[in-house]
């Protein structure tokens, strides 16, 4: 029941790029949510992330999520599995703060409560990877709407001859250079 991402070559491609726009520099706590098999998660973990806490509604991708983490060594990474809106509001009801927030949602998006969360929560960049324009222009519009500015956006052509594209979009609180 796990989702994994079918080109290698372009998901290594992808997650770079969402990683390198997460300008992790040591220390930050990152939260993965739909963090699936924990793949984005491991990576910060591994780049430079001092801390992430990955979340996932599928009992099965979290298992596997953890034995990733296991086999490759990784000690600085945590999964939960629960509904990634659900346990984002209880993070930011107990005040709990995040320096990043890495999303990878699945094609219909986040929820509002989802997105609230993330603002209460007050992570600096929030790095939003989608396959589906759509909902991923529906959600940005909305972060902006709690202080956030869309600063890079990154395409990804997963699927070479096809209409579909991989979008990765850098969000930060406060002005953007123009």
């Amino acid at each position: 029941q796990s989702f994994y991402q079918v080109n290698a070559v372009q998901t290594e491609v992808l997650y770079n790029a969402a990683i390198d726009l997460a300008a992790l520099s040591g220390g930050e706590r990152a939260i993965d949510a739909y963090c699936g098999t924990g793949t984005i998660g491991l990576v910060a973990a591994a780049r430079g992330a001092g801390e992430v806490v990955g979340v996932d509604s599928v009992e099965s991708a979290i298992r596997d999520a953890r034995q990733n983490a296991r086999h490759n060594g990784v000690e600085n990474a945590r999964f939960v599995a629960a509904d990634a809106g659900e346990f984002m509001r209880r993070l930011a009801a107990d005040g709990e703060r995040a320096d990043v927030v890495l999303m990878d949602p699945p094609r219909a998006g986040s929820s509002e409560e989802f997105l609230d969360a993330v603002a209460k929560i007050g992570p600096k960049r929030v790095v939003y990877v989608s396959c589906n324009p759509t909902t991923l222009e529906r959600d940005c519009t909305y972060l902006e709407k709690q202080g956030y500015r869309a600063k890079e956006v990154w395409p990804v052509d997963m699927f070479p001859w096809s209409g579909a594209v991989e979008t990765v979009v850098l969000l930060s609180k406060g002005e953007v250079d123009s």
